[in-house]
């Protein structure tokens, strides 16, 4: 038999195996041991499951659960476990997952007609170790598209089947549990046996399933309950029933009746509504509030919002100033250094909190103030941005990531200011069972606004979000409750207009870039998406940030 030669990179060495060998077969011959279990592995730089059999020459790594990709797998393949279990205990229980929040993954179980219990917990997670323990495959098969469709809605799935539908391919594949169908827009690990490690506990009105640490796989990651968070995704699907879109299919559905121009319409006109109310907030403070604090991770459209309530504010009489943050970095000397030796530029500390104090104590004194500008080319500091003296009326609005941060303004009253947390919480799923990562989101939005006024490329910014992931885990995401209010930045049609501006960036990364699997898969993703034009998005939107043709001045 022919063979094919491969190398791989955990070893380091080159091996030759029979042509149609799998990966799995490879991996236990090479005897690969990871931390944890293997899930899958990256070839080519593209991510493939343990069953894909190699008949070319190929580059090898293989991933566990610390790996990104290692970590989808594990998780979609938890979730049709978990849809598995639920079908088994609540047989007419329409099982639906929502979102991300709390290190974790929200499920609703519609149509139980009660508040779940302890008891119906530990019912689905008993269910759910029994196929664990019964180490059942999970079987791919090629279908004809319109055999999957119809399978797909007789277990009830009709937005799958939809949007699977709406793709036009001939032939779909489906992952199978014993005899559940299932499509999750990824690989799936070999069987149930590789799940080693889960959570499940009720929470808020519904479930929270749990995945285990990327590091520390022994440990699961830790729950905590966010108020604020969790009612603006419950806001987020009030938006999406407005305007009837909540899944992509239904997104695709109005864009290829003609009335995409609709939902951005609609959408823009929530988000100015929401904006007002804000600005109502804030007036109604009795004077109280001078200045307002809007933080937020990366691509979350801080600066437009920041500018778009400022005009809300006007509208209320008042008058208002906005401040940078970054204009109060310490001198590049001065930066704190991360555990790589590189400039934490997140940090707090990178940030001069005693000047800034000093400046906002002078300015609610009455006083004129020489507000700075920072030299990012120089990496120092200077004394030449405008000058600005506060009078009756006027309010501040001060944008940066580290605003709902108490060691920020350790000087100023709490009642003097107004906190806003903004992020993009993606307001529609793929399906019933697939949410949207909101990082996903902002990834997209980042890679767009880089290529156009950075002049990065898409392989750069990819490269770089990991770290910039993790300064938000570390210095924005464990103050987001500080906040007064949240805002939801991210639009129901948003999506389906990245699409256009993204997709050549995306496909402009290499194979032999290393940042080559993240394209693909964000590629894999918009493919599902019916593309809707920019044409009809007003120059105000927050999206214009990211694509251009903004009215605001930046």
């Amino acid at each position: 038999m022919k063979e094919v030669e491969i190398f791989c990179k955990n070893t380091g060495s080159y091996h030759s195996y029979p042509m149609g060998t799998s990966l799995l077969e490879i991996s236990n011959d090479l005897n690969i041991k990871d931390d944890h279990c293997v899930c899958g592995a990256i070839v080519n730089n593209q991510a493939r499951e343990l069953s894909f059999c190699v008949v070319k020459p190929k580059q090898i790594e293989f991933i566990d659960v610390s790996h990104p990709d290692g970590m989808r797998l594990y998780t979609r393949s938890l979730i049709f476990i978990l849809y598995a279990a639920v079908k088994e205990v609540f047989p007419h229980v329409d099982f639906r997952v929502q979102n991300g929040i709390s290190n974790g993954y929200f499920c609703e179980l519609r149509g139980l007609e009660r508040e779940i219990s302890e008891s119906d917990v530990f019912s689905i997670k008993q269910e759910m170790q029994a196929l664990i323990d019964a180490d059942l495959p999970f079987v791919k098969k090629d279908l004809l598209t319109t055999e999957a469709v119809d399978l797909l809605m007789k277990q009830g799935l009709e937005e799958k089947a939809q949007l699977i539908g709406q793709q036009g391919q001939l032939y779909t594949h489906l992952y199978f549990l014993n005899e559940l169908a299932d499509y999750l827009y990824g690989h799936l690990l070999p069987s149930t046996a590789y799940i080693r490690n889960f959570g499940l506990i009720p929470y808020y009105d519904g479930l929270l399933l749990i995945v285990p640490r990327r590091k520390n796989f022994l440990k699961l990651r830790k729950v905590s309950y966010h108020d604020k968070l969790f009612e603006i995704f419950q806001e987020q699907k009030d938006w999406a029933g407005i305007i009837d879109v909540s899944t992509v299919g239904s997104l695709n559905e109005r864009t290829l009746n003609g009335r995409g121009g609709d939902v951005i319409k609609i959408s823009e006109a929530l988000h100015e509504k929401k904006i007002a109310e804000i600005a109502n907030m804030i007036s109604q403070r009795n004077g109280d509030a001078k200045v307002v604090l809007i933080a937020g991770p990366s691509a979350s459209g801080k600066t437009t919002f920041s500018k778009r309530l400022g005009v809300q504010l006007a509208v209320n009489g008042l008058r208002p100033h906005h401040v940078s943050l970054d204009d109060y970095f310490v001198d590049r000397e001065q930066t704190p250094k991360d555990e790589h030796g590189e400039y934490d530029f997140e940090a707090l500390e990178a940030i001069d909190i005693k000047f800034f104090n000093q400046q906002m104590i002078e300015l609610f004194d009455g006083q004129k103030v020489r507000l700075p500008r920072f030299d990012f080319h120089l990496g120092k500091r200077a004394q030449n941005g405008d000058t600005l003296q506060l009078t009756p009326g006027d309010i501040l609005i001060v944008e940066g990531i580290h605003g709902m941060n108490p060691g920020l303004l350790t000087q100023i009253e709490e009642r003097n200011t107004f906190k806003i947390f903004i992020s993009a919480l993606t307001q529609i799923s793929m399906d019933e069972h697939t949410h949207i990562s909101t990082a996903d989101n902002r990834l997209l939005r980042r890679t767009i606004r880089d290529a156009q006024y950075r002049g990065y490329h898409a392989a750069d910014t990819i490269k770089r979000w990991p770290s910039v992931r993790k300064g938000e885990e570390r210095n924005i995401f464990p103050y987001q409750e500080n906040a007064d209010v949240m805002f939801n930045s991210a639009t129901l049609y948003e999506l389906a207009v990245l699409k256009k501006y993204a997709e050549p960036l995306l496909k402009s990364v290499l194979e032999n870039q290393d940042e080559y699997s993240e394209a693909t898969r964000l590629l894999e993703f918009l493919s599902y998406f019916k593309q809707i034009s920019d044409e009809e998005i007003p120059p105000t939107s927050l999206l214009r940030e990211f694509l251009g043709g903004s009215s605001f001045v930046y």
